[in-house]
């Protein structure tokens, strides 16, 4: 399905290369892998190929999406529920669908909640991590370096 040097998404993670496909034993199966750099950390992920359809891998978005993406963070309207509990699993749901469009919403909600009254241990968490796997992929999608997409992504968020 995906080859060698493609740039993809592994939900949950954020986005990196596909450096090898390599066939490993684990656990008494053979099987193969995609070996991934992510790269934020300098991270390597090793995902069996024949789960890329349960997981919901997926190529990163181009250009004209990258645009999209921007105009969610841009979005000054928030409407979401005051209970954290289905806030979080809101939040949660949308992060794991690996749907860049929901990551960014989720960014983009946290981000102003946090701003107007505070985000409590847990939501911060969701923050961070949400706002890694989108710079992840802007990172890959622009092919630019990780100071310039979270200065940029920053720089929608505080308008």
């Amino acid at each position: 399905m995906f080859s060698v040097g493609d740039k993809v998404v592994y939900p949950m993670h954020g986005a990196g290369v596909i450096e090898s496909i390599e066939e490993r034993e684990i656990l008494g199966h053979r099987q193969n892998y995609y070996v991934l750099r992510m790269p934020l950390g300098d991270m390597k992920v090793m995902i069996p190929t024949q789960n890329v359809q349960d997981i919901g891998i997926r190529e990163v978005i181009d250009s004209c999406d990258v645009c999209k993406v921007y105009e969610i963070l841009q979005d000054h309207e928030v409407n979401v529920t005051n209970n954290w509990n289905k806030r979080y699993r809101e939040n949660m749901s949308k992060i794991r669908s690996g749907n860049i469009y929901e990551v960014a919403d989720v960014v983009r909600i946290l981000m102003k909640r946090d701003k107007e009254k505070g985000l409590s241990t847990g939501e911060k968490k969701m923050l961070n991590s949400a706002k890694q796997i989108l710079i992840s992929e802007l990172i890959l999608a622009e092919d630019s370096e990780e100071v310039d997409v979270e200065s940029i992504v920053n720089s929608y968020l505080s308008e």
